[in-house]
């Protein structure tokens, strides 16, 4: 009976789908377990062999937690809105949510092309996904609670004293009986004091503008990447080197009015949390970095000649006396109102240039240094000197204050900048304010071993005691205050795109209002052109039916907006990660029409108990989550603090580039190991149309693009184009993608699911080597081989012998072992070494063949089920219990020792393990084979260590 992989699991996928066997239950008596994937973006190039290496590895982890008798919710589904579908609607005419889901469900869509659809392809791969409880975040039935969300937090405030958010309506009592001077909320800064007859005497339209400087979520003028080509805001990690990731368009610096969320207010508690979850050091000091707790003080520096002040926040406010000048933002407010006339058309200059890059890259540059001066000056808190004020691109408005007092003696950057532009106006000497240490050469940026100079009532005083000093007199003289801050700054949660969420919003009076709730979903209309309007306004406002009748309570005819029952509609959409922010909850509970989630689903799975996905997604989505989360806990509707209790980051699988070398100036390519000296520019090549002995099929590669049909080629001496190779990311830009559909094709889908476990240590990149599948499928029939032969099934109810357990037990020590340490490679190593060991002592008993069916059943299911069905059971594998390891059967009771003669091993004997050293050698020295070796001769030693060696001399 041959082994038949195709027929195989197209039998088991459609049981398993009819028979909803992995379908999870809410409220089981088993012990619930949650693995969650992170959510695909659905795009229509489908999958190629580097995406569902997490997605096996996780599958492998669910199986074996069914196997140990767990009630496993392990869901799938998509997070469909984006840019990508949007830009592809703009470039085809093809409606987003037509071509989502054929991306999805698979077909051909509008240009004509065949799509594979993910679905199916996941499907094909045989994973144990509750597809029962799929969501899609376009689809109304999911993002009408991500709607309900966005409300709750536009109708909440954060309270610093008790660490969480409350209703507004609480603030508003607040408010009502003792106004604001008392109030600690996380709210906008330069919030006016009011008494509480002062807010009761306020138009409600004055009292919504307060409630928006607190609201969790609110409108505001913010500083945002714009993208002109695309005609939205996009996030920091959308931009690479200044340009979109998306279609390399310019970003530019400007302020817009948007929607922000208030993340800000969850600094500390996100900060805090990182201790009590199960997640990579990396990954959590990547979101250390980006929340960035520091304690210091705010300085206030007031600007001569001007009505206004400069604040600053700073670690080092001993070092105050140092102050050289002073570095505003370019985006600063105050740059335009403080710079004289005399400087105005260098720092617009500047300012404009500055606008073209991107906050990250301007991080990230250390080494470029720019700057101009004001021209305006700011005044010493203590000594009254005038500081000289710049603007620098190194200094970013959204962090901190957007302004610093430069330190230069105390700080590299301050020096670097210091001394670029010394010898300029408006660039004073530096001022060396640190005992014993010289700064000729460099700043001294250490706090250890500091003694103040220079420096007033501060000389001699250490880090700790001049900062403790300093702050005490700034607050003295009402110039200061101890302050902690953190770099993380709220989130942009508008985007002037179509293909998104639509917020419940509209806007009376210019203020917006919330949709109540009854109401939701509020759907996301038909548009004509998904580019923005001809004036400027997001594609929703080319809706003509977009505007809010507060008496139907329904959406209508734009044109009908009165200002009086009728009002326009918010016109921004939400950003891609607002359904991702909760979307593990909504698997709960995936049909519940009335809530995101029941209170006892919710209580039942608490949190995902094993998280996998990728790590670039550290401080994008999963900051984002943690936030909601958080603030969903402190509202009562979520059950726990973090959302994921333990995360796996997996590496990516590489692909192996081809590349074909064009003689420069020429279409005629030359064999790699032809080029010599040659000039040539590497162009990458199809690898469907090169071997495994890196031989170009030059025919196929002449048909493939027109402008090389005429092409002419010099061979090697073999008469063969050989190609060179490079390990590179797998994409289709580069055309090294192996698609897994093609892989399930000719092998199946347990040899791709045992091959990608096999690459290596899940969390470190590799390269995919398609020569490698081969062996994989090799073990696969050896495996069957050990059930079948030509003529059937051959296991039989022999009893096994002490070799056949220690091969199995060997083997379920270390396949559960290897699972609950995401070991994934080293399990199929040892599925190989036990397969071989069985295979040599020609073993077929049940006993030993049941329980290996078992074991390999997480990391390839079809194969495992054939083998359970044809052993005789009638139910899936996929919830027997996991075999029992027993120490008993690796205990040795014998050793095989060499026996050597002058060092050299002339044959092997089995002995008892508890003989003595005297035993040992009675036995050898009467062994047949002994005697011949000797011939009559008797040793001068016989050397022996227990269960080790015998080794005879002379």
């Amino acid at each position: 009976m041959k082994y038949n992989p195709n027929e195989i699991e197209a039998k088991w996928q459609k049981y398993w789908a009819e028979n909803q066997t992995f379908a999870a239950k809410n409220n089981s008596e088993k012990p619930k377990h949650y693995v969650l994937d992170m959510f695909p973006y659905p795009s229509g190039a489908g999958l190629h062999v580097g995406h569902p290496l997490g997605y096996i590895a996780s599958d492998v982890y669910s199986r074996f937690k069914r196997h140990q008798g767990f009630n496993v919710l392990h869901p799938m589904g998509y997070d469909s809105f984006g840019l990508p579908a949007e830009q592809y609607a703009i470039q085809t005419g093809q409606r987003p949510e037509d071509t989502t889901r054929v991306n999805i469900d698979g077909g051909v869509d509008k240009e004509g092309k065949q799509i594979a659809g993910y679905r199916k392809q996941l499907d094909k791969i045989g994973f144990s996904f509750d597809w029962a409880r799929e969501v899609r975040t376009s689809n109304p039935d999911y993002y009408k609670h991500t709607q309900w969300i966005f409300i709750q937090l536009f109708n909440s405030w954060y309270c610093r004293k008790q660490g969480k958010a409350f209703d507004i309506s609480e603030l508003v009592t607040v408010f009502e009986e003792s106004g604001n001077a008392l109030i600690e909320a996380v709210c906008d800064d330069n919030v006016a004091i009011f008494t509480a007859d002062e807010w009761n005497s306020y138009s409600a339209d004055q009292k919504e503008k307060i409630l928006l400087q607190y609201r969790l979520t609110y409108l505001a003028e913010t500083e945002v990447n714009w993208c002109p080509g695309l005609g939205t805001v996009l996030a920091n990690d959308e931009i690479v080197n200044g340009v979109s990731e998306r279609g390399g368009f310019p970003v530019i610096r400007k302020k817009m009015t948007q929607w922000s969320m208030r993340i800000s207010a969850y600094a500390e508690r996100l900060l805090e949390g990182l201790n009590d979850i199960d997640w990579s050091e990396s990954i959590k000091e990547s979101q250390r970095n980006w929340i960035g707790k520091s304690v210091g003080a705010l300085v206030t520096f007031n600007v001569k000649d001007h009505n206004e002040v400069i604040e600053v926040f700073t670690t080092r406010p001993d070092t105050i006396f140092g102050v050289t000048f002073m570095t505003l933002a370019p985006e600063h407010d105050l740059v335009a109102k403080i710079t004289t006339p005399e400087q105005k058309a260098e720092v617009e200059a500047y300012i404009e240039k500055t606008a073209k890059r991107s906050e990250r890259e301007r991080m990230a540059d250390v080494k470029t240094i720019s700057g101009v001066f004001t021209g305006a000056y700011a005044e010493h808190p203590f000594t009254k000197e005038p500081i000289p004020v710049w603007i620098g691109d190194y200094v970013l408005a959204g962090y901190g204050t957007g302004a610093v007092m430069a330190v230069p003696c105390g700080d590299e950057r301050d020096y670097a900048f210091a001394n670029f532009f010394k010898g300029q106006k408006g660039m004073p000497e530096i001022k060396n304010i640190f005992a014993n240490v010289d700064i000729s050469e460099a700043a001294y940026g250490s706090k250890d071993n500091v003694e103040i100079a220079n420096s007033d009532f501060l000389n001699g005083l250490n880090y700790k005691e001049g900062t403790k000093k300093a702050i005490a007199k700034l607050e003295e003289i009402g110039q200061g205050t101890g302050k902690t801050n953190y770099r993380l700054r709220d989130a942009v949660f508008s985007r002037q795109r179509y293909w998104g969420e639509p917020f419940p919003v509209y806007y009376v009076n210019g203020l917006p209002k919330m949709i109540e709730t009854q109401h939701l979903p509020i759907i996301l209309p038909e548009v004509e052109k998904y580019l923005p309007t001809e004036d400027g306004l997001p594609p929703l406002g080319n809706a003509a039916v977009w505007a809010w009748d507060t008496k139907q309570n329904k959406v209508v005819n734009t044109d009908l907006v009165d200002n009086v029952s009728i009002f326009p509609l918010e016109l921004n959409t939400m950003p891609g990660w607002a359904g991702s922010s909760w979307y593990w909850m909504r698997y709960m509970d995936a049909h519940n029409e009335n809530e995101f989630a029941s209170k006892e689903a919710l209580a039942y799975w608490e949190n995902v108990d094993l998280y996998i996905g990728g790590s670039e997604h550290a401080t994008g989505h999963l900051l984002y989550s943690r936030f909601w989360n958080k603030f969903l806990k402190d509202k009562g509707f979520a059950p726990t603090e973090e959302p994921f209790k333990k995360l796996i980051n997996q590496g990516m699988i590489l692909g192996t580039s081809a590349f074909v070398y064009r003689l420069e100036g020429t279409n005629t390519f030359v064999s790699k190991n032809k080029i010599g000296d040659q000039k040539v520019q590497p162009i990458h090549a199809d690898v469907s149309m090169v071997d495994s002995s890196d031989e170009l099929d030059v025919e196929k590669f002449k048909a493939w693009r027109e402008d090389y049909a005429d092409a002419e080629f010099i061979l090697d001496d073999n008469g063969k184009y050989i190609v060179g190779r490079e390990v590179e990311k797998m994409s289709k830009s580069k055309y090294n993608v192996v698609t897994p559909d093609d892989i399930c094709a000719e092998y199946g889908a347990d040899t791709l699911r045992l091959y990608e476990m096999f690459l290596g240590p899940l969390e470190q990149a590799k390269p995919w080597n398609t020569a490698g599948i081969s062996g994989v499928f090799g073990f696969l029939k050896k495996l069957w081989r050990l059930y079948f032969d030509e003529n059937g099934l051959i296991v039989n109810n022999d009893e096994p012998t002490k070799d056949n357990l220690k091969s199995l037990h060997k083997t379920i020590k270390k396949v559960g072992e290897d699972i609950e340490n995401f070991s994934f490679n080293t399990s199929v190593s040892q599925f190989m070494i036990c397969v071989n060991e069985l295979s040599s002592q020609n073993c077929h008993s049940r006993a030993i063949l049941e329980p290996l069916a078992i074991l390999v059943s997480p990391y390839a299911p079809h194969i495992a089920e054939e083998l359970w069905s044809q052993l005789g059971h009638t139910t899936s594998i996929s919830e027997v219990a996991f075999p029992i390891f027993e120490e008993k059967h690796l205990v040795e009771t014998n050793k095989e020792y060499p026996v050597s003669f002058n060092g050299k091993m002339r044959f092997t004997i089995e002995l008892p393990l508890d003989l003595t050293k005297e035993q040992i050698e009675e036995i050898v020295m009467k062994d047949e084979r002994t005697q011949k070796h000797l011939d009559g001769r008797t040793p001068n030693k016989v050397i022996i260590v227990p269960g080790k060696i015998i080794n005879l001399v002379g």
